[in-house]
C-alpha cells in the first residue's frame, strides 16, 4: 500500500500503519506523508521506505507508481489527511487505477461524495471507509443477533459517543483541534463529522437498517465556528425510534462510545471501553454476557486473534478492516466479480455525508423532522464496495 498523510505527529496515520502491519498481509511501500517534503522524507526514513518512493505530492506518487511494473507498484492507497483533501486524493487514485481505503468522513460534503461514488463505479476499483467500530468482534456479533431475529423487531436504539478532549478551549490551536474546528478543512461540522457519524454508522450496522428521518440540536462552545456537542433524534426505516448523543466537551470522558438496542424479545448493550463483552438482556431470565473469542461469540462471526481473556481493542478492530480490505484486493487481483463483505464502502460514504449534512440542516431549521436521503436516491451505482 501507499499512504497520503500521516506525517510526523499525526495521530491517525500511525494507527493506520500499525493496523495494516498487524497481520503481515500488507506492506507499506510508498507515501506522500506531508505537504512539507522535508517532513515527508523524515517520515519515510523512520519507516524504512526507499527514499525514491517518498513523494513530494500525492499527484506525483500516483503518476510514478502507475509507471512501475505491476509486481512493484502499490495496489491501494490509504488516505489519512484532514477531510478537505479526501475527495481529490481518492478521485485521483481511482482514476490512476488504484484501490482506495479512506479515513472517515469520506469527503468534505455530500456533493463530493456523490461525485466520488460515480468515479468509483466508473473506475472499477475498490473503495473502503474506516468506520473502525464495525471491526470489533462483539459489534459483528451484535449485528448477527439482530439479523438472525434473536432480538425480534427492533423498537428503540440509544447510541452515544462522548469525549472531553475539546472541553478546554485553550487547546483549540493544537494540531488535532485546529483543523477539526476549521470549516475549510473539516466541512460543515466538527463533532458530528468526527464522532457523531461513527455513532450513526454503528447503529445502522448493528440494526441492519438505515436512519430515514432525524431531528437535531447541535451547538458550539465560545467562539468556535463548528459544533462540539449535539443530540439527534432518529427514526429508522424499519420503524425503530432512537437517540444519538455526541459530545467532545463532556469533561472527564475519554472515548465513551456505547450502544443499546431494544427489541421485542431481547436487548443488547455494548461499550467501546469494554469491547470484549456484549450484554444480552431478556424479559424472563437473567441477562447474559457474551465474551469475545469464546465459541458462542466465534459462531457469530467476529474476527479475533487471541484466546478468551486476552483483550483485543481499537488497533485490532482497525486491523480487521485492513485484513478484510487486503482480502478484497486479493480477490480483485484474481478477477473475482462478486466481492461481498461487511467492510464499509461507498454506500457508507454516501450515508455518512448525508447524515452529517442533514444534522446540520435540521439543527438550523425550525422544521422538526428532516428526511435523510437513502443511497438509492444519492447514486445509481447501488452502493457496491
Amino acid at each position: 500500500m501507499g499512504m497520503v498523510g500521516g506525517g510526523p505527529d499525526a495521530f491517525i496515520g500511525a494507527v493506520h500503519r500499525m493496523a495494516a502491519n498487524l497481520d503481515g498481509k500488507i506492506q507499506l511501500v510508498c507515501g506522500a506523508f506531508s505537504r512539507d517534503p522535508a517532513k515527508s522524507q523524515q517520515m519515510s526514513s523512520q519507516l524504512g521506505i526507499d527514499a525514491q518512493r517518498c513523494y513530494a505530492s500525492y499527484q506525483a506518487m500516483f503518476d510514478a507508481e502507475a509507471r512501475l511494473p505491476a509486481e512493484q507498484r502499490m495496489e491501494f492507497v490509504a488516505i489519512v489527511t484532514p477531510n478537505h483533501l479526501h475527495f481529490d486524493v481518492a478521485r485521483q487514485a481511482l482514476q490512476a487505477g488504484f484501490h482506495v481505503l479512506c479515513d472517515k468522513p469520506a469527503t468534505l460534503n455530500l456533493t463530493e461524495a456523490k461525485q466520488l461514488a460515480d468515479i468509483q463505479q466508473q473506475s472499477g476499483r475498490l473503495y473502503a471507509l474506516t468506520h473502525t467500530y464495525t471491526g470489533y468482534p462483539m459489534v459483528v456479533a451484535a449485528r448477527q443477533l439482530v439479523v438472525s431475529g434473536q432480538l425480534g423487531k427492533i423498537r428503540k436504539v440509544a447510541v452515544e459517543y462522548h469525549q472531553g478532549w475539546l472541553a478546554d478551549p485553550s487547546g483549540d490551536s493544537g494540531k488535532q483541534a485546529a483543523w477539526r474546528l476549521d470549516p475549510a478543512q473539516a466541512g460543515s461540522s466538527c463533532c458530528m463529522a468526527d464522532i457523531g457519524v461513527h455513532a450513526a454508522n454503528l447503529a445502522e450496522f448493528i440494526c441492519d437498517d438505515h436512519i430515514a428521518e432525524l431531528s437535531a440540536d447541535i451547538s458550539a462552545s465560545g467562539n468556535r465556528q463548528l459544533d462540539d456537542d449535539g443530540v439527534v433524534m432518529l427514526r429508522f426505516a424499519g420503524g425503530a425510534r432512537g437517540m444519538l448523543s455526541a459530545s467532545q466537551i463532556a469533561v472527564g470522558e475519554e472515548n465513551n462510545l456505547r450502544i443499546r438496542v431494544y427489541g421485542e424479545k431481547a436487548s443488547l448493550d455494548w461499550s467501546q471501553e469494554s469491547p470484549n463483552s456484549l450484554k444480552l438482556m431478556h424479559a424472563d431470565k437473567p441477562f447474559e454476557t457474551l465474551r469475545a473469542a469464546t465459541p458462542s461469540a466465534a459462531a457469530l462471526g467476529g474476527i479475533t486473534r487471541t484466546p478468551p481473556g486476552h483483550p483485543e481493542g481499537y488497533l485490532e478492530a482497525f486491523a480487521n478492516l485492513y485484513c478484510q480490505f487486503a482480502e478484497q484486493v486479493h480477490q480483485a487481483r484474481q478477477q473475482h466479480q462478486d466481492i461481498h463483505s461487511l467492510l464499509p464502502g461507498i454506500s457508507e460514504a454516501l450515508r455518512g455525508m448525508a447524515f452529517i449534512e442533514t444534522v446540520v440542516t435540521a439543527s438550523n431549521s425550525e422544521q422538526k423532522w428532516h428526511k435523510v436521503p437513502n443511497v438509492s436516491e444519492l447514486s445509481g451505482q447501488g452502493g457496491q464496495a
